[in-house]
């Protein structure tokens, strides 16, 4: 594809963008600014984003795009874990503020993804239609443990989630929801933005 056919694809598939798309993508890039913020909003306003994605992988894509679906139904769980987490506070102070992985972290980190990864593909790979299983678990994998550090606010979340969106950029786009690929994009910035400014807060806290 050259780079005219490039662009045309493109303009054209955003043309004909659905609301529910435009509206989860919105939410999901607002949601991003807030967690570089470290504000709590990043919950509220991600439940509305993924959950669109939801009804979008499951309802509305030929063939349904399990993966990416369910992806989201566990981003929706892990939100309202998360929102839990960061509103919990012990004498005002909060019990999760930023911090960096521990060996502890990392390893369960580490055991998130390799499980979650294997389950993915093998789930895909035997009881689904997906033409792209490998890739699929391993932008859902790398999600599931960027969000679960995320909600005990490690700073390494960034890191996970720059591997997922580099991943998910030409991923999306080949399936044909060139906004969200263009999304992935701007999260691929933002969440370099965000490693280097959680790890300016936690040093600036530790002094």
């Amino acid at each position: 594809m050259d780079r005219f056919q490039f662009v045309s694809q493109l303009v054209e598939n955003t043309k004909s963008t659905s609301w529910q798309e435009w509206t989860s993508t919105i939410f999901q890039l607002i949601s991003v600014r807030l967690a570089q913020k470290n504000n709590i909003w990043v919950y509220p306003t991600g439940i509305i984003g993924v959950a669109l994605a939801v009804y979008l992988f499951l309802f509305v894509s030929t063939p349904p795009l399990y993966a990416d679906g369910l992806l989201n139904v566990y981003f929706v769980a892990m939100s309202v874990y998360g929102w839990w987490c960061w509103s919990a506070k012990k004498k005002s102070e909060p019990i999760f503020p930023i911090s960096r992985c521990n060996r502890k972290d990392w390893m369960i980190g580490i055991c998130f993804f390799l499980v979650s990864w294997l389950m993915i593909q093998f789930t895909l790979t035997t009881f689904s239609d997906s033409n792209t299983p490998v890739l699929d678990a391993l932008v859902s994998s790398t999600a599931v443990t960027a969000m679960w550090w995320m909600a005990k606010r490690k700073s390494e979340n960034w890191l996970a989630w720059i591997v997922s969106n580099l991943i998910a950029i030409p991923l999306n786009f080949y399936k044909g929801f060139v906004l969200y690929s263009l999304m992935y994009v701007v999260f691929l910035f933002l969440a370099w933005q965000g490693y280097v400014a959680w790890n300016k807060k936690f040093e600036n806290h530790a002094d």
